[in-house]
Parts: structure tokens; C-alpha cells; sequence
């Protein structure tokens, strides 16, 4: 039995008290990795965005908002973990500054500027903070797909990376390839993301969580 920290969902970086970046993650992928992973007999725990998904009662779960709460969340609770799977989509930029009241679209004004600056990048912090444990991550790729998920393997020191494509995204079906340390891919399942985590997790179950340390 191995302590799994999954990473679930979206995050929402806030330009003013009402609006915010984010994207379309529903959390279904993380729900049925965290169901998958539980059913194997493994302790969960699950660091989710705003979703509306029901995550497995046996499960710890915190619910976070920000991609900084996500990482803080997620440093806590890593020393005690064994692996990490990283399927939140987490925001890439955040406002630069935080407006305390509501921008006004002004009638002479054409449009609205904003100053982004980057996030944190949850998954190289986590290993870079425990390299021991092992890491799966998710890249998913609008082009050149396997080459850009191959080049976000090597850049965060993933064990495996999972590929899917943007149509997933909110969606209760999914389409996904495997690509493991030697960055081939080594595995490839389409469907019911339910059952697609099932696969995932039994990949990991042979591969990370059984091998020697």
C-alpha cells in the first residue's frame, strides 16, 4: 500500500473580487484516479480546485483555490507521501495585481490590458522538494504532442507522463498515451475516463509502486 497525493482540477487566479483566470478542468480525471487508486487499497490524498466532483469518502481531501494555495497544500502533506500524480490543471499566469474593487468597463475605453506573470510550477516543486518519491505528471498538447510531453517529462523529472488532448478537458470521455522513463510511449487508452484511470493506476501499481526504492 503506497500514500498517493493526487494534485485534482482547476485553479482560479482573481483579477478583482468577481473575475478570474482559470480553464475548463472539471476534476473527473482526478475523482477517478483517486476512486482507482483507493480501490487498489492505496491511501489517498487529494488536493482539488473548485469542482463539483465527488471525490472517494476514504479520501483526504483539501480544497484549495489558487495555484500557490495548490503548492502550499501540496508541501505539506508531500514528506509523507510515496508518489505523486499531478492531474490538476492549474493556472500558468496570474495577474500581475490584484484589483480590491470591480474593474468597470469604462465607456471610452476600447479594451482592458492585463500584466500576467507566471505561476509556480507545482509538479517541479514537489520533486525537487522530495526527490525520492515518484512522479506522474499530465501534459496536454494542442501540437507535436509526444514531443512536447517528452520535453515536459525530462523538464520535471517524471516517471511517467500521460498525454491527452484538449477535447478531455470537462469531459466525461477521454483519449490518453503513456510515456515512461525511456520515453517511449507504452501504453495508450480511450473511453470512459473511469475506466482510463483504472488503467493509469494499474501501470503505476506494476511500475512505481512495486518496484524497489
Amino acid at each position: 500500500m503506497a500514500r498517493i497525493l493526487i494534485t485534482s482540477g482547476p485553479t482560479r487566479e482573481y483579477l478583482d473580487p468577481v473575475r478570474f483566470l482559470s480553464n475548463a478542468s472539471s476534476g473527473r480525471m482526478g475523482a477517478a484516479l483517486a476512486a482507482a487508486c483507493v480501490e487498489c487499497g492505496h491511501r489517498v490524498t487529494v488536493v482539488s480546485g473548485p469542482v463539483s466532483v465527488t471525490y472517494p469518502s476514504t479520501a483526504e481531501v483539501i480544497r484549495v483555490e489558487s495555484t500557490n494555495e495548490m503548492l502550499a497544500a501540496c508541501l505539506q502533506v508531500l514528506p509523507s507521501c510515496d508518489g505523486v500524480i499531478a492531474v490538476a490543471a492549474p493556472c500558468d499566469f496570474t495577474p500581475r495585481r490584484f484589483s480590491r474593487e470591480k474593474i468597470k468597463k469604462l465607456p471610452d475605453s476600447e479594451g482592458l490590458v492585463l500584466n500576467l506573470i507566471k505561476t509556480p510550477d507545482i509538479l517541479t516543486q514537489l520533486k525537487n522538494s522530495k526527490p525520492a518519491g515518484w512522479y506522474v505528471g499530465f501534459a496536454l498538447e494542442t501540437e507535436t504532442g509526444i514531443a512536447n510531453a517528452v520535453a515536459k517529462r525530462r523538464q520535471k523529472g517524471c516517471d511517467l507522463i500521460v498525454l491527452n488532448q484538449p477535447e478531455t478537458i470537462g469531459s466525461a470521455n477521454g483519449s490518453v498515451r503513456l510515456i515512461d522513463a525511456s520515453d517511449q510511449v507504452v501504453a495508450a487508452h480511450a473511453g470512459d475516463k473511469v475506466q482510463i484511470a483504472k488503467e493509469i493506476v494499474a501501470w503505476i501499481d506494476r511500475n512505481l509502486c512495486r518496484r524497489d526504492p
